[in-house]
């Protein structure tokens, strides 16, 4: 039974209006959402501001971090403009960068890295969450599982270039996330390797690290130091080892076929 608002008008024309504002107003909501980051978009030519969004740009999101360490926004407030050390290869949109540098040091590519927070990543207690083996007795090298400290570091170049001397786990999770590298090739510096770029062979001695040369361990970002691992120093690491597997030679970047 219609229930009559008007001669013209009843509850199932009502219902069906309002449902066509509330999926209008959906399609707003979500246009809105996907253009939190990336906007004002740019001419990919001429780097000229293109599209800056207008009624379907999103206000900035705040969120409070745990611990007391403030108060961040999306799309991050007040961001400078980076300077890429590359080069456009060719002028049509879409055209390659080619590396007008040392690319795992530019951060260009695989290699690029974000700013960070320059603290350590924390555990649900506050507590630095990776931190050295050597400085926690709660936590040990299962029996039966190769300890690779003092194991020989080979590089992608089959070259040595020094020895483990300590490893660095994460409290949370249980598993090792990096290996420090006393370098043979620079006295007297050490660099942290990501653990899962690593191939520990147990019966050899050694540690092959597959990513970089062995010329390019001495410009790791150097990190660890002082025993503190912050979430800036595992981004610069993460992104120079993962660079090398493009970067680390010429042959690496030129087509499989």
């Amino acid at each position: 039974m219609n229930v009559l608002i008007t001669p013209y008008f009843d509850v199932a024309l009502l219902s069906l209006y309002a449902f066509f504002l509330f999926f209008l107003g959906l399609i707003v909501y979500l246009r809105r959402e996907d253009r939190r980051e990336g906007y004002p978009m740019e001419d990919e030519l001429t780097g000229r501001l293109d599209t800056p969004g207008g009624f379907f740009s999103a206000d900035p999101k705040y969120f409070k971090l745990p611990f007391g360490h403030g108060i961040v926004s999306t799309p991050t407030q007040g961001r400078e403009p980076v300077d890429i050390a590359a080069y456009r290869t060719d002028r049509f949109a879409g055209a390659p960068y080619a590396p007008s540098g040392d690319p795992l040091v530019d951060g260009v590519g695989p290699a690029a890295w974000v700013e960070r927070a320059r603290r350590p990543d924390l555990d649900y207690e506050g507590h630095p969450r990776i931190v050295p083996l050597g400085g926690n007795s709660d936590f040990w090298i299962v029996k039966g599982d190769p300890d690779p400290r003092g194991f020989d570091v080979i590089a992608a170049d089959g070259v040595s270039v020094g020895k483990i001397s300590e490893i660095w786990i994460d409290k949370a999770d249980r598993l090792i996330r990096y290996l420090t590298v006393d370098l043979s090739t620079v006295p007297g510096k050490s660099v942290l390797a990501p653990m899962f770029m690593s191939t520990i062979e147990g019966r050899r001695g050694r540690v092959v690290i597959d990513a970089i040369n062995a010329a390019q361990f001495a410009n790791v970002p150097l990190a660890g130091a002082d025993g503190t691992l912050t979430l800036y120093d595992e981004e610069r690491i993460q992104a120079y080892y993962g660079g090398g597997y493009l970067y680390a030679s010429r042959d690496r970047q030129e087509p499989i076929l």
